[in-house]
């Protein structure tokens, strides 16, 4: 029976070396990675030396847009769907930038912008990628002018193409830029819950009479995504649960109200958001002990991520596996092996 299953695995060997290379999303002749989302045909079919492609990208007078996604990611697919799928969005995307797709776990051979041979998921770990989508937009000279670690909607997604197509990287901060597209938007308060600190904030001191790692949850009046922070997420009992273990701040990213930032500065909120170079609202980020930054997320994420996410800082995964998302997919085979279904979007 040994030497049968070995005989076995040898045909099998060579019959697959005799099948024709599959391509991405192909998982062999007539069969597709069921997570596998079809991109858009505009996007720029590339050697991937990102220094020729910043050059020809210069010379078409656009910029280059690198697009870290991976299989089976529900918020690429939004992306995709949403962003892309948007006449007035995929018109000004293609008219500005080149966009290359970068597999976050692929091992296609990438020549960085200093010339260095490497592969996708090397490339992405130099990067510290951790969300997907990861949007990065370089300027002229290869250099990072905005970064989304995340999925922004069609709305603010749009804010920022035109800040990057616009060169105002030279005029101000992607926060500052955003703050002013939105000015007089955001009106009304926000959202209260009874376990949030209280004001006035004074977070070094909170950081030296607590045990719990603190969550500071960055909004701003008039949000749509508070609906489903507020109104869905935060009335889970799972995630309630999960957020015991934090101390929870609340900020209003655009208040000159003054607070004690962890490491005791004294600060108006919105200077303290623009420092951490926040922009989209709501950020969560997140502080030891000592009141020092060791993650955050600045984007739209659903129940599922939130709750990986909190589960990553509280039982301090991220010092020893700090690939996020490694994290998020060992969590769900556990969930799935125990029978549980596991759904990204609830």
């Amino acid at each position: 029976m040994k030497n049968m299953r070995i005989s076995m695995a040898v045909i099998l060997l060579l019959f697959s070396q005799l099948l024709p290379a599959a391509t991405e999303g192909e998982l062999s002749t007539g069969l597709v990675n069921p997570g596998y989302h079809e991109k858009p045909a505009w996007f720029k079919e590339s050697f991937l030396d990102l220094r020729e492609d910043v050059k020809e990208a210069a010379a078409g007078n656009k910029r280059v847009m690198l697009y870290f996604y991976q299989d089976g990611c529900p918020y690429c697919a939004r992306l995709l769907k949403d962003n892309f799928g948007n006449p007035e969005i995929a018109e000004k995307t293609r008219r500005h930038f080149d966009v290359i797709a970068i597999n976050l776990w692929g091992d296609r051979e990438v020549t960085d912008l200093q010339g260095k041979i490497t592969t996708e998921k090397r490339f992405a770990e130099s990067l510290k990628v951790q969300y997907t989508p990861t949007l990065l937009f370089l300027d002229e000279q290869g250099k990072v002018v905005a970064r989304l670690n995340g999925y922004y909607e069609p709305d603010k997604f749009s804010i920022v193409l035109d800040y990057v197509a616009g060169k105002h990287e030279s005029e101000m901060k992607l926060s500052a830029y955003y703050r002013q597209r939105l000015a007089g938007k955001a009106q009304g308060r926000l959202n209260s819950e009874p376990f949030f600190l209280p004001h006035p904030l004074k977070l070094a001191d909170n950081r030296r009479q607590s045990w719990r790692p603190l969550l500071v949850l960055f909004e701003q009046s008039d949000c749509k995504s508070y609906d489903q922070l507020h109104g869905d997420s935060f009335k889970r009992e799972s995630l309630l649960l999960a957020l015991s273990a934090f101390d929870i701040a609340q900020v209003d990213m655009n208040s000159r109200e003054k607070l004690q930032t962890p490491d005791g500065r004294l600060l108006p909120a919105q200077d303290w958001a623009e420092a951490l170079g926040l922009q989209y609202a709501p950020s969560m980020v997140y502080f030891d002990a000592e009141g020092r930054e060791v993650f955050r997320s600045e984007a739209w994420l659903k129940t599922f991520h939130l709750h990986a996410v909190l589960d990553y800082v509280a039982t301090g995964a991220y010092l020893h596996q700090t690939n996020f998302q490694r994290f998020v997919q060992h969590r769900a085979d556990i969930l799935r092996e125990k029978g549980f279904e596991v759904d990204l979007m609830r």
